[in-house]
Parts: structure tokens; sequence; C-alpha cells
């Protein structure tokens, strides 16, 4: 069984909100907990550790009560935020770490991804989406050096999955506050790391417009199947 790390110390700055963004609230619920329901949901994790924005952890022990969940105080960065989550697991476990600011995780993609991880044998697995925009590289100025070659190109998510040990290593030889995000430190540290494909509605929410096609999201999963959607 696997422990979630659930990053949730963002600000939510460009959210516009008035409290921080694992706090907002989303379709009737505070960010956070889409999260929590999908882990509590998942076969394959046993608990979640939240890193929460100092001042916060009273606010999110209440909203957790009904789950198998503990709050600790986040770091100045999201990767230290991770790095003391990850103090609360053995060395032999697995963990899944992912970010609160992704509220459409399903247990069927953390359980995927789970499970890769153990079939590959390998340091860590992500969730990622193909990409479906061409994408260039640009110096300095703007200039166009090249086009990247599309079907190799892949759009990192959360759940991220890694050997505690592994995870733990990499984060103790790395600056964290200049990582994207957890997987780029396995790697840099010799890690193995590889990706299971994830749909792209598994979004990140960062500004108003996102949380708004969440709330668009999550409404179309509540809707009854055999629900007519003709206007």
């Amino acid at each position: 069984m696997a422990t979630a790390l659930i990053a949730a110390g963002g600000a939510g700055e460009r959210l516009g909100g008035d409290v921080p963004k694992a706090l907002a609230p989303l379709a009737g619920r505070p960010m956070v907990v889409w999260s929590l329901a999908a882990f509590a949901a998942s076969e394959s994790v046993e608990r979640a550790v939240i890193a929460a924005p100092a001042g916060t952890e009273a606010a999110l022990e209440r909203l957790v009560a009904g789950f198998e969940a503990t709050v600790v105080t986040g770091g100045s960065s999201r990767s230290a935020s991770v790095a003391n989550a990850l103090t609360t697991a053995g060395e032999d476990e697995i963990v899944v770490v992912h970010d609160a600011a992704r509220p459409l995780v399903t247990a069927a993609l953390v359980d995927r991804c789970v499970e890769r991880l153990g079939a590959w044998r390998c340091d860590g697995v992500v969730a990622a989406a193909r990409a479906t925009d061409t994408v260039k590289e640009t110096d300095a100025g703007g200039r166009v050096i090249a086009t990247l070659e599309r079907g190799n190109l892949w759009a990192v998510q959360t759940p991220q999955v890694f050997r505690a040990a592994a995870l733990r290593s990499a984060l103790a030889s790395a600056h964290l506050d200049r990582a994207y995000d957890d997987a780029q430190l396995v790697e840099a540290n010799g890690g193995d790391v590889r990706v299971v494909e994830a749909p792209r509605d598994n979004l990140k929410v960062t500004t108003r417009f996102d949380l708004r096609v969440a709330e668009l999201l999550l409404a179309e999963r509540a809707r009854p199947r055999n629900q007519s959607s003709r206007c």
C-alpha cells in the first residue's frame, strides 16, 4: 500500500481568492477534498499526508477529519513541502506525490500509476498527457531556434509515484527551489522514471478560468450517464 503526499502549499494569488488555493471552494468543496476523496477511493493508497501552508494546519486538520490523513507544515517551495511530508514515510514505502491543485484526479489513475511502478520495477512513474500543440524552442530574444518533435513530448501532471528511498535520496541532493517537479529531481539523481498516459482533463487549477473549467468537468462527471445532454 502507498502513502499519498499532497502538496497543498500554494498561495493561490493568480486564483484571486482570499484563502490558500487548497482551501478555495470548488463545486461545493474545498479544492483539496476532491483529491482526498480520490485517494480514499483508491485501492492502492492507505493514507495521505498533506503539506499545508504555515498557519492553515488547524483548518486543514478539520477538513480531513473524515479521511485517513494527517497534516504537516509545508516548506518554502513545492519540493520542500514534499520533503516535509516524506518524513512520515518509511524507506520501503511507495509514495504518491500529488498537487492539491489537480482536483480532477481519479482513483483509477492513481491505481494505474502505482501498478505500473511495480510492473516496470522503476524508480518513478508520472502521469502525463500527450502533447497536442506544436512546441517551439526560442532563444532569450524570442527567436525560434527549434520546433520539437511532438510525438515524443508529454505534458506532465500528478500523481507522480516513487519508491520512497529513491525520492528521499533525490530530495537530499538537490536545490529544491529550482525543481519543476519531483520527477526531475529523481531523473537528475540517476533514477529511472517513466510515463503513464493520463487524460488531459486532469488539469491544474491556476486561474479563475481553470477553476470554472474544473467546475464544469466535475458537474459533467456527476451527471447521470443516461441523462440527455441535448439542449
